[in-house]
């Protein structure tokens, strides 16, 4: 994705954390759910973890490389 479609998503992160990973990894992803429940329980925790999520965590790249061994 473009630079300009990630500060939209980390705006709308800002103002709705859950909406903000909901379109970038989905409605049904754990992070989502991860998101509404920090957002439930705080604001500001919500916030923080959707704008990791959105520029941290790379929801294109396969689940076999984030469990691969490290000596593999």
């Amino acid at each position: 994705m473009g630079g300009a479609a990630t500060c939209c998503e980390i705006l709308i992160a800002i103002l709705l954390p859950p909406l903000g990973v909901c379109f970038r990894h989905g409605c049904c992803s754990v992070e989502f759910l991860i998101c509404l429940v920090l957002t439930i329980l705080g604001y500001i925790p919500g916030i923080i973890y959707a704008i990791y999520v959105i520029v941290a965590v790379n929801h294109d790249r396969p689940d076999h490389e984030y469990w691969r061994p490290i000596n593999a």
